[in-house]
């Protein structure tokens, strides 16, 4: 059989037969394509950091209770509503003795007084009109900045942050391009019947697991810091370091991301003959339990409601994924009675 050219981008036919060389150049050429455009998506994910820490911040403002909504006792959070009341008052104040100075300045206008009422009216109007305007500039001077940003404790952590959640942003946005990377690369190897098993559950994988970092992020991730945050809080001041809330909040919805890969494994044992949707099935209360489980590690936090939303997404997956399986077997038991009777037929011929 003729030796075939390596593709560099499209997969390579299952008949085609490539030397070392070619598979390693093959490999370098993929590589080199994944790492460009990891380079290219990480550019505009580093350009675009602000907006990017920003919106990983989120579940972290919304576990904040400076609005004065909330009673918090964490220490800093009251000192914060203080500030922010104590700005409004002087606002007020500020209203408030406008008005009285303009009231003085009619009373000084007025006929009739003598020039010692006139003096003292003028001079309580002049010391009313500048205690308006510093209570003015103490309003003005209030924080617009309601959040709470994480700290960092080092000369070269904002830097270093930055630079890996930029990383880590860049990295999930070109996961479908790498995967499918790598399945072209392996899809040689693969017969006819084992790229159908193969192409749905690689396609599932990014698919899923984009899923699950997105309800990590809008769902788990909230309910974990807004518990973590306010644990206990009139007994520490508590300042969130930016290294390690976003370690946790990264890991965190990697591990989500992870867990809603249950499909992908239920679809792989089932399609390769390892156990079956019947046996899944009757053992699916064992398959519950493990997932609650893997759901209690994935949210660190000891609230129960928070590793039931975390759990019920997995559950539904699991019977959605033996649904499928079962759609499969009935399939392939119907394409091989179809076989067996050709096979019959050719041999009565």
């Amino acid at each position: 059989m003729a030796t075939a050219t390596p593709s560099r981008i499209r997969p390579v036919g299952h008949e085609d037969r490539l030397t070392i060389v070619e598979h390693l150049d093959e490999l370098r050429t993929r590589l080199i394509v994944c790492i460009a455009v990891f380079v290219a998506v990480f550019s505009v994910c580093y350009w675009q950091n602000h907006r990017l820490l920003n919106i990983v911040n989120q579940p972290l403002y919304k576990s904040q209770n400076v609005s004065g909504k909330h009673h918090s006792q964490d220490p800093l959070e009251q000192s914060a509503r203080f500030e922010l009341q104590t700005g409004r008052a002087a606002a007020a104040t500020s209203t408030a003795l406008a008005s009285i100075d303009k009231v003085l300045q009619r009373a000084e206008s007025r006929t009739g007084l003598s020039p010692a009422d006139r003096a003292v009216l003028r001079a309580s109007s002049k010391a009313v009109g500048n205690a308006a305007q510093v209570q003015r500039q103490a309003a003005e001077a209030t924080p617009t900045n309601r959040h709470r940003l994480p700290v960092t404790l080092g000369v070269t952590e904002p830097f270093i942050t930055t630079f890996t959640v930029a990383g880590y942003a860049a990295l999930l946005l070109t996961l479908p391009f790498i995967l499918y990377q790598a399945y072209a690369f392996v899809l040689p190897a693969f017969s006819d019947r084992e790229r159908r098993v193969a192409l749905p559950l690689m396609v599932m994988v990014p698919v899923l697991f984009i899923c699950g970092v997105l309800f990590g992020y809008f769902v788990a991730l909230p309910r974990a810091v807004n518990f973590l945050q306010n644990f206990n809080d009139s007994s520490f001041d508590i300042l969130i370091r930016a290294t390690d809330y976003y370690r946790f909040s990264i890991i965190m919805l990697a591990l989500i991301g992870a867990l809603f890969q249950v499909p992908v494994g239920v679809l792989a044992v089932t399609r390769l003959g390892i156990i079956s949707a019947k046996q899944l099935a009757r053992n699916r209360g064992y398959v519950i339990l493990g997932l609650a489980v893997l759901a209690a590690v994935a949210t660190p936090t000891p609230d129960p409601v928070t590793m039931l939303i975390a759990m019920a997404p997995l559950v539904v997956l699991f019977e959605l994924s033996v649904l499928l399986a079962r759609i499969f077997e009935r399939r392939r038991e119907s394409e091989t009675d179809e076989r067996w009777d050709l096979d019959d037929d050719l041999s009565v011929s």
